[in-house]
């Protein structure tokens, strides 16, 4: 099982960070030790000052499949959750800064928190789910699929020309605008068409 996270796909979100709109998917991969589930706690690693909130819309994989074509991709998955990627901004800044990769800054142990997933056949419209997170009861992130800059299909079709997606595979599918930095104590609640998701605490 691997884990195909989306980068820079709500315009808002490139803008904070100061990131150019991309004309392609971009995406990059966590290993399965990233997964926090069930609502467990995350842990606030001491290698890094500013971990940041990145609320996203998951799909679940539930095909193999390569090469698949966008008008057939919404038969490559079946369910549809919340998460977060945990990001470690200072170290991604100081990659970026060098022209390195910056896994560190983003695949470290429980970096993608998963929430509860939802079958497909629960959402009408693709195109127009909305989410946001609650970080101590105030709202901090409001997304709608409507905004992201690649659909759920044409994020499957362009991530299979390079990489065989295969069952239980996860795509992270990217962050609107709102992400912030996270402490102890903190407790993020996430919400799909207002379903709680998740609600855990960073310790």
């Amino acid at each position: 099982m691997k884990i195909v996270c989306i980068g820079r796909n709500y315009a808002d979100h490139a803008k904070e960070l100061n990131n150019p709109l991309p004309s392609a998917p971009v995406f990059f991969l966590k290993p399965d030790t990233a997964i926090l589930k069930d609502s467990a706690p995350f842990y606030h690693p001491d290698f890094s000052n500013d971990i940041h909130h990145e609320m996203e819309i998951v799909l679940r994989i539930s095909k193999a499949g390569k090469h698949i074509e966008e008008q057939f991709a919404n038969r490559y998955f079946d369910q549809i959750g919340a998460g977060i990627d945990f990001t470690a901004r200072d170290l991604q800044a100081e990659c970026k800064e060098k022209g390195l990769p910056w896994e560190i800054a983003k695949a470290f142990d429980h970096s993608a928190v998963l929430g509860h997933f939802y079958p497909t056949s629960d959402f009408e419209d693709f195109k127009n789910i909305d989410f946001r997170l609650d970080v101590n009861g105030e709202t901090r992130q409001i997304g709608s699929t409507s905004d992201m800059i690649f659909s759920f299909e044409a994020i499957i079709a362009y991530v299979s020309k390079f990489i065989t997606l295969k069952t239980g595979d996860l795509i992270f599918t990217g962050t609107p605008a709102g992400v912030q930095a996270v402490k102890p104590g903190d407790k993020l609640t996430g919400y799909i068409c207002n379903k709680q998701c998740f609600d855990f605490e960073v310790r």
